[in-house]
Protein backbone atom coordinates (compact mmCIF):
# COMPACT_ATOMS: atom_id res chain seq x y z
CA UNK A 1 0.00 0.00 0.00
CA UNK A 2 1.55 3.34 -1.01
CA UNK A 3 1.40 6.15 1.76
CA UNK A 4 -1.15 8.05 -0.08
CA UNK A 5 -3.86 5.90 -0.21
CA UNK A 6 -6.69 5.91 2.74
CA UNK A 7 -6.11 3.35 5.55
CA UNK A 8 -9.07 2.35 5.44
CA UNK A 9 -10.82 0.73 2.73
CA UNK A 10 -13.77 2.76 0.63
CA UNK A 11 -15.98 -0.41 1.52
CA UNK A 12 -15.07 0.29 5.24
CA UNK A 13 -16.02 3.93 4.89
CA UNK A 14 -19.11 3.27 3.13
CA UNK A 15 -20.52 0.88 6.32
CA UNK A 16 -18.90 3.55 8.70
CA UNK A 17 -20.79 6.22 7.00
CA UNK A 18 -23.79 3.45 7.38
CA UNK A 19 -23.22 3.11 11.40
CA UNK A 20 -23.10 7.16 12.06
CA UNK A 21 -26.60 7.80 10.35
CA UNK A 22 -27.81 4.97 12.76
CA UNK A 23 -26.19 7.18 15.54
CA UNK A 24 -28.03 10.06 14.76
CA UNK A 25 -30.94 8.43 13.90
CA UNK A 26 -30.60 6.81 17.66
CA UNK A 27 -30.57 10.48 18.80
CA UNK A 28 -33.02 12.04 16.77
CA UNK A 29 -35.28 9.39 18.12
CA UNK A 30 -34.82 10.61 21.61
CA UNK A 31 -35.32 14.28 20.87
CA UNK A 32 -31.55 15.06 21.41
CA UNK A 33 -29.42 18.33 19.47
CA UNK A 34 -27.03 17.62 17.51
CA UNK A 35 -24.00 20.02 17.78
CA UNK A 36 -20.88 21.46 16.71
CA UNK A 37 -18.48 22.96 18.87
CA UNK A 38 -14.54 24.58 18.26
CA UNK A 39 -11.56 22.19 17.90
CA UNK A 40 -9.77 24.97 19.69
CA UNK A 41 -9.62 26.32 22.70
CA UNK A 42 -8.34 29.44 25.15
CA UNK A 43 -7.69 26.31 27.48
CA UNK A 44 -6.93 22.49 27.41
CA UNK A 45 -7.18 19.23 29.65
CA UNK A 46 -5.21 19.90 32.56
CA UNK A 47 -5.68 15.60 33.40
CA UNK A 48 -2.51 14.71 33.87
CA UNK A 49 -3.20 11.08 32.10
CA UNK A 50 -3.15 13.35 29.28
CA UNK A 51 -1.48 15.23 26.63
CA UNK A 52 -2.95 17.94 25.24
CA UNK A 53 -1.53 19.54 21.65
CA UNK A 54 -1.75 23.32 20.99
CA UNK A 55 -1.16 25.66 18.31
CA UNK A 56 -0.17 29.49 18.22
CA UNK A 57 -2.36 31.72 16.32
CA UNK A 58 -3.09 35.51 15.24
CA UNK A 59 -6.29 36.34 17.22
CA UNK A 60 -7.92 39.60 17.33
CA UNK A 61 -5.75 39.48 20.95
CA UNK A 62 -2.58 39.26 19.11
CA UNK A 63 -0.90 35.90 19.16
CA UNK A 64 -2.19 33.66 21.37
CA UNK A 65 -1.84 29.73 22.27
CA UNK A 66 -4.97 27.52 21.22
CA UNK A 67 -5.41 24.12 22.93
CA UNK A 68 -6.82 21.18 20.49
CA UNK A 69 -9.47 19.82 22.16
CA UNK A 70 -8.98 15.98 23.61
CA UNK A 71 -13.08 15.82 24.02
CA UNK A 72 -15.48 18.51 23.16
CA UNK A 73 -16.89 18.75 27.52
CA UNK A 74 -16.07 21.65 27.87
CA UNK A 75 -17.05 23.59 25.58
CA UNK A 76 -20.84 21.48 25.28
CA UNK A 77 -20.71 22.45 29.52
CA UNK A 78 -21.12 26.18 28.12
CA UNK A 79 -23.73 25.20 25.84
CA UNK A 80 -25.86 23.56 28.83
CA UNK A 81 -25.29 27.01 30.64
CA UNK A 82 -26.72 28.69 27.78
CA UNK A 83 -30.15 26.21 28.40
CA UNK A 84 -29.66 24.09 25.12
CA UNK A 85 -31.31 21.17 26.82
CA UNK A 86 -29.87 17.16 25.77
CA UNK A 87 -27.09 17.74 23.38
CA UNK A 88 -24.90 15.36 21.25
CA UNK A 89 -21.98 15.73 18.87
CA UNK A 90 -19.33 13.48 17.05
CA UNK A 91 -16.14 15.93 17.34
CA UNK A 92 -12.38 15.47 16.10
CA UNK A 93 -10.57 15.12 19.20
CA UNK A 94 -6.88 15.46 20.15
CA UNK A 95 -4.58 13.07 22.38
CA UNK A 96 -0.63 13.36 21.92
CA UNK A 97 1.33 10.51 21.62
CA UNK A 98 -1.89 8.01 21.66
CA UNK A 99 -1.12 5.52 18.75
CA UNK A 100 -1.53 1.84 18.41
CA UNK A 101 -4.56 -0.90 18.09
CA UNK A 102 -7.02 1.14 19.41
CA UNK A 103 -5.58 4.90 19.38
CA UNK A 104 -5.06 7.68 17.10
CA UNK A 105 -3.92 11.07 17.64
CA UNK A 106 -6.89 12.09 15.81
CA UNK A 107 -10.03 10.93 16.64
CA UNK A 108 -13.46 10.98 16.81
CA UNK A 109 -15.48 11.34 20.20
CA UNK A 110 -19.31 10.84 20.58
CA UNK A 111 -20.09 12.72 23.89
CA UNK A 112 -23.87 13.46 24.47
CA UNK A 113 -25.28 15.10 27.69
CA UNK A 114 -28.57 14.17 29.58
CA UNK A 115 -30.00 17.27 31.96
CA UNK A 116 -32.28 15.51 34.92
CA UNK A 117 -30.42 12.13 33.80
CA UNK A 118 -29.31 10.20 36.76
CA UNK A 119 -25.78 8.41 36.09
CA UNK A 120 -27.90 4.81 35.95
CA UNK A 121 -30.41 5.87 33.05
CA UNK A 122 -27.50 7.27 31.15
CA UNK A 123 -26.01 3.99 31.56
CA UNK A 124 -28.56 2.53 30.27
CA UNK A 125 -28.73 4.75 27.55
CA UNK A 126 -25.46 3.99 26.48
CA UNK A 127 -25.68 0.16 26.24
CA UNK A 128 -29.06 1.03 24.45
CA UNK A 129 -26.57 2.73 21.76
CA UNK A 130 -24.29 0.21 21.62
CA UNK A 131 -26.90 -2.84 21.26
CA UNK A 132 -28.32 -0.24 18.05
CA UNK A 133 -24.90 -0.08 16.86
CA UNK A 134 -23.27 -3.81 16.86
CA UNK A 135 -24.65 -6.65 14.99
CA UNK A 136 -26.03 -9.86 17.48
CA UNK A 137 -22.90 -12.11 16.96
CA UNK A 138 -20.65 -9.64 18.59
CA UNK A 139 -22.62 -9.43 22.07
CA UNK A 140 -23.93 -13.08 23.38
CA UNK A 141 -26.10 -11.61 25.86
CA UNK A 142 -29.51 -10.06 24.50
CA UNK A 143 -30.38 -6.37 24.94
CA UNK A 144 -30.29 -4.86 28.65
CA UNK A 145 -28.73 -3.27 31.52
CA UNK A 146 -24.75 -3.52 31.60
CA UNK A 147 -23.05 -5.90 34.73
CA UNK A 148 -21.58 -3.82 37.04
CA UNK A 149 -18.39 -4.39 38.91
CA UNK A 150 -17.12 -2.14 41.77
CA UNK A 151 -13.52 -0.71 41.17
CA UNK A 152 -12.87 -2.19 44.67
CA UNK A 153 -14.19 -5.62 44.04
CA UNK A 154 -12.27 -6.14 40.93
CA UNK A 155 -9.33 -5.46 42.48
CA UNK A 156 -10.28 -8.51 45.65
CA UNK A 157 -10.63 -10.65 42.94
CA UNK A 158 -8.25 -10.23 40.31
CA UNK A 159 -4.93 -9.29 42.35
CA UNK A 160 -6.14 -9.60 46.13
CA UNK A 161 -5.61 -6.36 47.10
CA UNK A 162 -7.88 -3.45 48.45
CA UNK A 163 -7.05 0.05 45.76
CA UNK A 164 -8.16 1.91 48.71
CA UNK A 165 -6.10 0.58 51.52
CA UNK A 166 -2.99 -1.47 49.89
CA UNK A 167 0.64 0.53 50.31
CA UNK A 168 1.87 2.40 47.82
CA UNK A 169 5.25 0.05 48.17
CA UNK A 170 3.11 -3.13 47.62
CA UNK A 171 1.44 -2.03 44.50
CA UNK A 172 4.42 -1.06 42.79
CA UNK A 173 5.49 -4.06 43.35
CA UNK A 174 3.00 -6.08 41.86
CA UNK A 175 3.33 -3.91 38.67
CA UNK A 176 6.86 -4.89 38.62
CA UNK A 177 5.98 -8.53 39.47
CA UNK A 178 3.78 -8.47 36.75
CA UNK A 179 6.31 -7.38 34.25
CA UNK A 180 4.70 -3.71 33.20
CA UNK A 181 7.22 -1.65 34.13
CA UNK A 182 11.29 -2.27 35.72
CA UNK A 183 11.05 -2.34 39.83
CA UNK A 184 13.33 0.95 39.72
CA UNK A 185 11.02 3.03 37.03
CA UNK A 186 8.09 2.39 38.91
CA UNK A 187 9.82 3.55 42.41
CA UNK A 188 8.22 7.69 41.62
CA UNK A 189 5.05 6.62 40.41
CA UNK A 190 2.09 8.08 41.97
CA UNK A 191 -0.72 5.80 43.37
CA UNK A 192 -3.23 6.57 40.65
CA UNK A 193 -0.76 5.33 38.20
CA UNK A 194 0.47 2.04 39.86
CA UNK A 195 -3.73 1.52 40.31
CA UNK A 196 -3.50 2.23 36.23
CA UNK A 197 -1.07 -0.05 35.26
CA UNK A 198 -2.77 -3.07 36.87
CA UNK A 199 -6.37 -2.33 36.06
CA UNK A 200 -5.46 -1.79 32.62
CA UNK A 201 -2.82 -5.36 31.98
CA UNK A 202 -4.55 -7.51 34.78
CA UNK A 203 -8.62 -6.40 34.94
CA UNK A 204 -9.26 -4.48 31.68
CA UNK A 205 -8.98 -7.83 29.62
CA UNK A 206 -11.26 -9.79 31.61
CA UNK A 207 -14.12 -7.31 31.28
CA UNK A 208 -16.88 -7.65 29.18
CA UNK A 209 -16.50 -10.92 27.15
CA UNK A 210 -19.75 -11.55 25.99
CA UNK A 211 -21.19 -8.79 27.85
CA UNK A 212 -21.00 -4.74 28.28
CA UNK A 213 -19.10 -4.57 31.88
CA UNK A 214 -20.09 -1.27 33.71
CA UNK A 215 -17.30 -0.54 36.12
CA UNK A 216 -18.25 1.67 38.81
CA UNK A 217 -17.06 3.50 42.37
CA UNK A 218 -13.23 4.15 41.21
CA UNK A 219 -11.18 6.31 43.71
CA UNK A 220 -12.20 9.87 43.92
CA UNK A 221 -8.92 11.08 42.66
CA UNK A 222 -9.94 9.74 39.72
CA UNK A 223 -13.23 11.66 39.26
CA UNK A 224 -11.77 14.20 36.73
CA UNK A 225 -14.82 16.21 36.08
CA UNK A 226 -17.25 14.03 38.21
CA UNK A 227 -18.72 14.55 40.97
CA UNK A 228 -17.73 12.03 44.09
CA UNK A 229 -19.74 10.32 46.35
CA UNK A 230 -19.60 7.52 49.48
CA UNK A 231 -19.66 4.47 48.60
CA UNK A 232 -21.41 1.64 51.20
CA UNK A 233 -17.57 1.32 52.91
CA UNK A 234 -17.33 5.04 53.57
CA UNK A 235 -15.17 5.77 50.97
CA UNK A 236 -15.01 8.90 48.66
CA UNK A 237 -15.39 7.57 45.21
CA UNK A 238 -15.57 8.58 41.84
CA UNK A 239 -19.44 9.51 40.56
CA UNK A 240 -18.70 7.83 36.97
CA UNK A 241 -18.72 4.75 35.49
CA UNK A 242 -16.50 2.89 32.15
CA UNK A 243 -17.94 0.65 30.22
CA UNK A 244 -16.46 -2.43 28.40
CA UNK A 245 -16.78 -5.06 25.77
CA UNK A 246 -14.51 -7.82 24.82
CA UNK A 247 -11.44 -6.09 27.00
CA UNK A 248 -12.30 -3.53 25.21
CA UNK A 249 -12.76 0.44 26.94
CA UNK A 250 -15.82 2.29 24.99
CA UNK A 251 -17.48 4.65 27.17
CA UNK A 252 -16.87 6.82 30.68
CA UNK A 253 -19.50 8.42 32.18
CA UNK A 254 -19.85 10.65 34.83
CA UNK A 255 -22.56 12.40 37.23
CA UNK A 256 -21.45 15.81 36.20
CA UNK A 257 -19.60 18.15 38.52
CA UNK A 258 -21.47 21.66 38.61
CA UNK A 259 -19.71 23.46 41.67
CA UNK A 260 -17.77 26.23 40.06
CA UNK A 261 -15.28 26.55 43.27
CA UNK A 262 -14.80 22.68 42.98
CA UNK A 263 -13.99 22.71 39.24
CA UNK A 264 -11.50 25.39 39.85
CA UNK A 265 -9.56 23.63 42.46
CA UNK A 266 -9.12 20.51 40.40
CA UNK A 267 -7.59 22.20 37.77
CA UNK A 268 -5.28 23.94 39.78
CA UNK A 269 -4.63 20.59 41.37
CA UNK A 270 -3.78 19.27 38.36
CA UNK A 271 -1.31 21.44 37.40
CA UNK A 272 0.25 21.26 40.34
CA UNK A 273 0.83 17.93 40.07
CA UNK A 274 1.87 18.32 36.84
CA UNK A 275 4.28 20.50 38.09
CA UNK A 276 5.34 18.21 40.61
CA UNK A 277 6.17 14.95 37.71
CA UNK A 278 8.04 17.69 35.26
CA UNK A 279 5.21 17.82 32.76
CA UNK A 280 4.44 21.25 31.26
CA UNK A 281 1.24 23.34 32.71
CA UNK A 282 -2.13 23.48 30.32
CA UNK A 283 -3.92 26.88 30.15
CA UNK A 284 -7.50 26.13 32.47
CA UNK A 285 -10.50 26.99 30.98
CA UNK A 286 -11.81 29.95 32.22
CA UNK A 287 -15.01 30.18 30.46
CA UNK A 288 -15.62 27.04 31.26
CA UNK A 289 -15.59 27.99 35.13
CA UNK A 290 -17.55 31.17 34.33
CA UNK A 291 -20.34 28.52 32.90
CA UNK A 292 -20.54 27.05 36.16
CA UNK A 293 -20.68 29.79 38.47
CA UNK A 294 -23.80 31.02 36.01
CA UNK A 295 -25.39 27.84 36.34
CA UNK A 296 -25.17 24.22 34.64
CA UNK A 297 -28.11 21.63 35.24
CA UNK A 298 -27.83 18.69 37.34
CA UNK A 299 -27.26 15.20 35.33
CA UNK A 300 -24.69 12.84 33.25
CA UNK A 301 -22.88 12.82 30.36
CA UNK A 302 -20.84 10.13 28.98
CA UNK A 303 -17.86 10.44 26.11
CA UNK A 304 -17.64 6.97 23.29
CA UNK A 305 -15.12 6.24 21.41
CA UNK A 306 -16.97 5.71 18.57
CA UNK A 307 -14.10 4.77 15.99
CA UNK A 308 -13.49 1.54 18.82
CA UNK A 309 -17.18 1.02 18.81
CA UNK A 310 -17.29 1.20 14.54
CA UNK A 311 -14.06 -1.23 14.69
CA UNK A 312 -15.70 -3.79 16.67
CA UNK A 313 -19.01 -3.54 15.02
CA UNK A 314 -17.28 -4.31 11.76
CA UNK A 315 -14.74 -6.96 13.60
CA UNK A 316 -11.62 -5.02 12.23
CA UNK A 317 -8.27 -5.34 13.66
CA UNK A 318 -7.04 -1.93 14.25
CA UNK A 319 -8.60 1.74 14.69
CA UNK A 320 -6.70 2.60 11.95
CA UNK A 321 -8.46 0.24 9.40
CA UNK A 322 -11.80 2.20 10.55
CA UNK A 323 -10.78 6.11 9.79
CA UNK A 324 -9.91 7.30 6.30
CA UNK A 325 -6.27 8.66 7.25
CA UNK A 326 -4.41 7.30 10.22
CA UNK A 327 -1.26 9.30 12.27
CA UNK A 328 1.15 7.69 9.38
CA UNK A 329 -0.74 8.93 6.34
CA UNK A 330 -2.21 12.15 7.96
Amino acid sequence: MSDWEPSASIETLRARAQLLARVRSFFAERDVLEVETPMLGQGGSTDVHLASLSAEARTPAGRQRLWLQTSPEFHMKRLLAAGSGAIFQLAKSFRDGEVGGRHNIEFTMLEWYRPGFSLTALMDETAALIHAILPPSVLSKPQGAPKRYAYRELFHTHLDVDPFTTSLARLRRLAAERGFMPAHALDDEPRDTCLDLLMSMVIEPTLGQGELSAVVDYPASQAALARRHRDRHGDWVASRFELYLNGVELANGYDELIDPAEQRARFEADNAERREVGFNEVDVDTRLVAALEHGLPEGSGVALGIDRLIQLALGKPRLSDVISFDTTRC
